[in-house]
């Protein structure tokens, strides 16, 4: 593609007399770029993309878009106002503006998004449609799952329209798309043309990211404006929003800032779609769904009350925003066994249960921990930390729900980064204790992750349930400035084999096992 057709339908101010050049593809790493190439720079919170053109260019960049005023170059330069926001028209024109093409179905919220973007993409499969999925764990194209990454919220925005080009050309014709806040902010979905937007909760999550929950929600709030700019589509556009009755600090915002078709759900009275006659067991939820026009029983293999949520919007945007039968809607919803990482039992003959959950904010805790209850007589034991060179204010916050929710709670580490670990516990300890926690008798201190959950265990009795909170799916923990390959099921699974006295996993290996903090607080 020449260069200058990327900016035939883009939205952005858009700079004259552009080169005749060829291009290959674009990319935002100097270090994959390939000959031929188109180079975006980027600024971003540790590096500045214009540093590294020359080394573009020596890789065989032929152009480059960057947004400083930039002479002397090989190639020809663009200078645009802001190249993060462009990037994703960019994109979407190399690769044939894909989502035109595509019913899409966007999925936000601070907790539930990849459950309830799994439970959408199992009642479309369920349904016939020839569905994709985009979330924070996996892309599914067809029969091939993709790895999104290691610490990866929503994909970059070139990555994104790579994607949805693939679910194109591979006959798709719906797709959901999870979406953070991130994403939204740093425009990297601006041009997925959404035609049904859904909401699990807004809650407390990057606050020092955005400044405050009024920014942060305006952050998730951009999907449901997306609907407006969406273009008409052959197939259609529903351009419906579908939002949480019961979270109200959202629910009263996004009920006024919505301008397309809404509806809402919960498990209050007055909801929309309403769910009820709720039965709770260590093994699953049932319930009955019940809208203006539809009733239908629900069964899942997922467990607790947010579950029960994050079906009833998925169920909301399948039945109300695409058309498909509450029946068969209800079949998909009961057809989705599990989500690596989100309430993942891990059995090893064990006479206690054992679970690894992404629980990674107060809201997302709480509701771990009641779930928890729900499927104990036994006591509750969690482990958890928070991460480093992010919002701080809820490391306190997690420690007070965990000593007001759990019996016993370990502190421990979690992407501590290039903080102090001990300063990182010293602040939850101080919210532990906020709460009436005891060290010694209610909490605990434990650095190092591992030696956390095998401490954890051995506390553990016949018919407790311990929670390993905050990692779930991921693979990897940031030291220093370095990732570690690092998975908190295998993890659990080694503790519990050495418990045990069974063979299992080699426990992965974190330097707080064998390294005095200033070691790696400079790696």
């Amino acid at each position: 593609m020449l260069l200058k057709e990327l900016f035939v339908d883009f939205p952005l101010f858009s700079p004259e007399n552009i080169p005749d050049v060829e291009i290959n593809n674009i990319v935002i790493d100097s270090r994959a770029i390939k000959q031929g190439d188109l180079f975006v720079a980027m600024q971003g919170r540790d590096l500045d993309g214009h540093a590294y053109i020359q080394k573009a260019i020596d890789n065989g960049a032929a152009a480059i878009i960057g947004d400083k005023d930039l002479d002397g170059l090989a190639v020809p330069y663009v200078k645009l106002e802001n190249t993060r926001h462009a990037l994703t028209w960019l994109a979407a024109a190399f690769h044939g503006f894909p989502a035109r093409k595509l019913t899409v179905i966007g999925v936000t919220g601070t907790d539930g998004k990849t459950t309830t973007s799994n439970l959408l993409y199992k009642i479309l499969v369920q349904a016939g449609i020839k569905a994709g999925m985009i979330s924070t764990v996996n892309a599914v194209i067809g029969n091939e799952i993709l790895d999104t990454g290691f610490h990866v919220t929503t994909p970059d925005a070139h990555d994104v329209q790579r994607y949805l080009a693939r679910m194109v050309s591979s006959g798709l014709t719906h797709v959901v798309l999870e979406t953070t806040s991130h994403g939204w902010s740093q425009h990297r979905v601006d041009a997925c043309e959404f035609d049904i937007a859904v909401v699990t909760n807004i809650t407390h999550e990057h606050m020092d990211e955005h400044g405050g929950y009024e920014n942060y929600r305006a952050a998730k709030a951009r999907l449901f404006e997306s609907l407006e700019w969406t273009r008409t589509k052959p197939q259609g556009n529903p351009r419906l929003g579908v939002i949480n009755f019961d979270d109200k600090k959202s629910f009263e915002f996004l009920d006024k800032f919505i301008k397309t078709n809404k509806i809402n759900y919960g498990l209050g009275e007055g909801s929309d779609v309403r769910g009820m006659n709720i039965d709770y067991s260590p093994s699953g939820i049932k319930f009955t769904a019940v809208s203006r026009n539809f009733r239908v029983a629900v069964s899942s293999n997922l467990v607790g009350s947010y579950n029960v949520s994050n079906c009833l919007a998925a169920l909301s945007a399948a039945v109300h925003g695409l058309g498909i039968n509450p029946q068969v809607a209800a079949q998909g919803l009961a057809s989705l066994e599990g989500i690596p990482g989100r309430m993942e039992r891990i059995d090893m003959g064990q006479n206690f249960t054992a679970i690894v959950d992404f629980a990674h904010t107060p809201n997302a805790l709480k509701s771990a921990l009641e779930a928890g209850r729900t499927m104990t007589q036994g006591r509750v034991l969690c482990v958890f930390g928070s991460a480093g060179l992010r919002d701080k204010e809820k490391r306190r916050m997690m420690a007070e729900t965990s000593a007001e929710l759990a019996d016993i709670t370990v502190l421990t580490a979690e992407d501590p980064r290039i903080e102090s670990l001990d300063g990182i516990l010293e602040e939850m300890a101080a919210g532990a204790i906020s709460k009436n926690g005891r060290e010694g008798e209610t909490f605990w201190r434990v650095p190092d992750r591992g030696e956390a959950i095998k401490f954890a265990l051995r506390l553990a009795k016949e018919g407790d349930i311990v929670l390993s909170c905050g990692k779930g799916h991921e693979q990897s923990m940031c030291f220093g400035k370095t990732e570690f390959l690092w998975d908190d099921r295998i993890a659990m699974r080694a503790a519990l084999a050495e418990f045990l006295g069974v063979a299992g996993p080699k426990m992965p290996y974190l330097p707080s096992q064998d390294k005095p903090e200033k070691e790696w607080l400079k790696g």
